[in-house]
């Protein structure tokens, strides 16, 4: 599959209209074509079967440097697995590449899910992650909390497991200081869903910094602690 027929693939499912109202509802200038997400992923699949990592890297780039949005969409899609063999740094350097241009919620959360991958694949990886905390674009920030999810799921977290979901907590425990509604909103998903699966630990971590929260973001890490 060759960038010229991936993106032609695309077009051919255009909708101008759909296009126009997802321009209005992302509020972020660049190309639409107006593809729904469903549509895209079954465009990947048949893009996927057969191909090499580094011929699906490749694409994911071309795709990505394209700045159309669906095809932004792709690109993640493409490198969204949890196993990949080999895996060596192709996939993540080019999945990290992307972290500091993100400029929306929509494009960057398709971009976490396989850079999260990644990340359980290899923690090591998260010194790279930890630099984006301190990173002056917002949603740079923000990738720090949405890529390492997978860590506030754990119902029986290894050892190793409970260091990075302290790391992590470290770096939610900085950002309670950084009052963009998205970074607040961040920080109460990671303890929402940490609650879920540790509640003792999401109390803990409440009670030491909760009160430096954003009211709603306060009441949202904390909804399922109430029951």
């Amino acid at each position: 599959m060759t960038l010229e027929q991936a993106m032609a693939a695309l077009t051919a499912l255009a909708d101008p209209a759909r296009a126009l109202d997802m321009r209005a509802y992302h509020k972020i200038d660049r190309p639409y074509l107006g593809v729904a997400v469903p549509h895209i992923e079954g465009l990947v699949r048949d893009w996927r079967a057969g191909a090499s990592i580094e011929g699906r890297v490749a694409l994911a780039r071309g795709l990505w440097n394209s700045g159309v949005h669906e095809a932004m969409v792709a690109a993640a899609k493409l490198l969204t697995q949890a196993r990949i063999r080999p895996d060596d740094t192709a996939v993540w350097d080019l999945i990290a590449g992307w972290v500091p241009g993100f400029q929306g919620w929509a494009v960057a959360d398709h971009a976490a899910k396989a850079g999260e991958r990644r990340l359980v694949a290899d923690p090591a990886r998260l010194d790279t992650v930890e630099g984006w905390t301190r990173d002056p674009n917002m949603w740079t920030r923000r990738a720090a909390l949405v890529m390492t999810l997978p860590w506030a799921h754990l119902n029986h977290p290894k050892p190793g497991d409970l260091d990075v979901r302290e790391r992590v907590l470290g770096w939610a425990a900085g950002f309670v200081a950084d009052r963009d509604w998205f970074i607040q909103k961040a920080v109460a998903w990671w303890l929402r869903d940490l609650s879920k699966h540790d509640a003792t630990r999401a109390r803990a971590w409440l009670a030491a910094h909760g009160p430096g929260l954003k009211a709603f973001a306060r009441k949202e890490a904390a909804r399922h602690l109430a029951d």
